[in-house]
């Protein structure tokens, strides 16, 4: 039995090398992916910008939406920016870009849990040899974590139901000098896959959970996080492997709050013992002491 939870930790990271929160403030926030500068919005920042307007102007691409409402909104493009830029993440190189909505191919507030699946991968590395680390990355995005699990020696599944998005994860592949590394790119429902992958017996040492509030499969498959992530977790931790496992899950759904993520944690592996922490991620602005909440977390390390 894990013990009860009594203190969320707050886990502040300043984002990888190659990104940086210049500045943020009425409802907006200043930040540098690799050489590009740009603003987008962050309801959070109810705070007065600490840089002059004259720095704020040197962005080269300004997001128009306001709150969370992404779909309504459009870059506008005041410098010249390329189709795609490098960022350096974690010794791996992911190619951003001014995507259509205001996310870029990158959250950088993930960076301690990609650190923290990497000590997992490495872990009693010193020990006499031993199978191969298995990496599920599910609604893995544009592959950051994929591929950093694969530079630190896993084979990795990475599944999303997004060409679009696994096309990306594959230009980040080929741009790190990892294409020809152990990575099965897989477009599909997240479910579905972690359904059958049951049925087959097959188990991971490392699982990963990015799940949206709301989304829909290739085939049009609904998904919506507080209906379906309680059996869906369920499903996930069959798939851990009776050793040195470890799952994290991360929720941005602003109706939940990081104990429910912990409760759900629990209740699914509480015939496992291990260990758990939950909390929030925050990234931290450079420079200053203000810190910006971005996600809900909780993960669990067996014993």
């Amino acid at each position: 039995m894990t013990s009860p939870i009594r203190v969320l930790p707050l886990i502040v990271t300043p984002g990888p090398k190659g990104y940086a929160l210049l500045d943020s403030g009425n409802g907006r926030k200043l930040e540098r992916f690799g050489t590009i500068v740009v603003e987008r919005p962050e309801a959070q920042a109810m705070w007065q910008p600490r840089l002059a307007r004259t720095e704020w102007a040197k962005a080269h691409a300004v997001f128009s939406a306001s709150g969370e409402d992404e779909e309504k909104g459009r870059w506008r493009v005041d410098k010249p920016v390329p189709d795609a830029w490098p960022v350096e993440v974690e010794g791996v190189s992911m190619q951003c870009k001014l995507s259509g909505l205001w996310h870029l191919g990158l959250f950088p507030e993930q960076t301690p849990h990609w650190q923290w699946m990497v000590r997992g991968i490495g872990r009693d590395a010193a020990d006499a040899p031993r199978e191969t680390r298995r990496v599920l990355n599910l609604f893995a995005y544009t592959g950051a974590a994929s591929l950093i699990a694969a530079r630190a020696g896993a084979e990795v599944v990475h599944v999303d139901a997004s060409k679009k998005a696994v096309s990306w994860g594959r230009e980040n592949a080929a741009a790190s000098g990892l294409g020809d590394a152990p990575v099965r790119w897989i477009c599909e429902d997240a479910r579905k896959f972690v359904a059958r992958e049951v049925r087959r017996g097959r188990t991971y040492h490392s699982i990963l959970l990015d799940p949206p509030k709301f989304g829909r499969g290739p085939d049009g498959e609904v998904w919506d996080l507080f209906e379906h992530l309680p059996a869906f977790l369920s499903d996930c931790a069959k798939l851990l492997a009776p050793e040195g496992a470890h799952m994290v899950l991360t929720a941005y759904a602003i109706r939940a709050s990081a104990l429910a993520l912990d409760g759900l944690m629990r209740d699914t592996l509480r015939d496992r013992g291990g260990t758990i922490e939950s909390g929030e991620l925050a990234v931290a602005e450079k420079d200053g002491d203000r810190l910006i909440g971005t996600s809900l977390y909780s993960r669990w390390s067996s014993p």
